[in-house]
């Protein structure tokens, strides 16, 4: 039937579509479009089981899990090196190990995962996790590193913005110059104000995605909308995971980065078992009945 044509009874009379039943036709294939998994909720003292659960799994794991956190180490420096030691893009670079962490931490996932199922873990393994949805695991890849090097370059800019017409900063004087003078107080308040929205955004499409991209055969957009009805689900749980995420995130940077070989391990696990406690895992298929 073409768009304006109507329909026709029995009586050669012509009748109308009835609209309530294609909205309602229309709002049930849309529901099965968006079919997510059940998202369960928690209170505020998971967070700190999480954290826990990821600590013991470091010291299950310690030789796999410290060299996933020495590879952390070793980036940032890389980075810093990369960058400069531009004092603007330091602060962004404490920001990008933020937007990055969830999917550099996929080898802790599976340490995570296989040692939940009583498998036998190993780094070799864990190295090559990837694979089992290596597709979603790359697009979603691809967008965290485009998201980064967007809020680099944003951070830069306003850094140029903000101090046009005097002398840029050196890291030396970073923290008078930053701290303790008009425009330098002016760029930290614009920074961490737009930086907390990035990252607010990048956790809310994140926290559980890698996690259940590695578990289940979904695709990117199922799991990163999954990942953010987690949060509006559990608004209290999920900031209270967000700052401790953050505050460790900065204990391991404080020391020349050397804190992320123990913290981004500890944050790794962690989250895995974040994963496991907020998605209703998959029922399990079915005894085939044929002999």
């Amino acid at each position: 039937m073409s768009r304006g044509q109507t329909l026709s009874n029995g009586n050669g009379k012509a009748v109308m579509p009835d609209k309530e039943k294609i909205v309602e036709t229309s709002t049930r294939t849309m529901s099965t479009d968006l079919d997510l998994p059940k998202v369960l909720s928690v209170d505020t003292s998971y967070p700190w089981k999480w954290l826990k659960q990821g600590l013991d799994d470091l010291k299950a794991n310690p030789v796999a899990s410290l060299f996933y956190g020495v590879i952390f180490v070793l980036m940032g420096h890389g980075l810093l090196w990369l960058m400069g030691h531009a004092v603007q893009l330091e602060l962004a670079l404490a920001t990008a190990f933020l937007l990055l962490a969830p999917f550099l931490a996929t080898g802790l996932y599976d340490l995570s995962r296989r040692r939940e199922r009583g498998e036998s873990t190993g780094l070799l393994h864990s190295m090559t996790a990837w694979r089992r949805n290596m597709v979603s695991i790359a697009v979603f890849a691809a967008a965290l590193g485009i998201i980064t090097v967007a809020w680099i370059r944003l951070s830069a800019l306003m850094f140029a913005v903000t101090f046009i017409g005097a002398s840029s900063p050196t890291v030396g004087a970073s923290v008078a110059d930053l701290y303790f003078s008009g425009a330098g107080l002016q760029f930290l308040v614009v920074f961490f104000v737009i930086g907390a929205c990035v990252a607010a955004l990048v956790f809310a499409v994140s926290v559980i995605s890698v996690p259940m991209l590695l578990d289940r055969k979904v695709d990117f957009f199922t799991a990163a909308a999954t990942s953010f009805k987690t949060v509006g689900k559990n608004p209290k749980p999920m900031l209270l995971w967000a700052a401790m995420i953050a505050g460790l995130t900065l204990i391991g940077l404080a020391p020349m980065f050397l804190g992320l070989a123990v913290t981004m391990p500890i944050v790794g696990h962690a989250s895995w078992h974040a994963y496991r406690d907020l998605v209703e895992p998959e029922p399990e298929p079915e005894p085939d009945s044929k002999n």
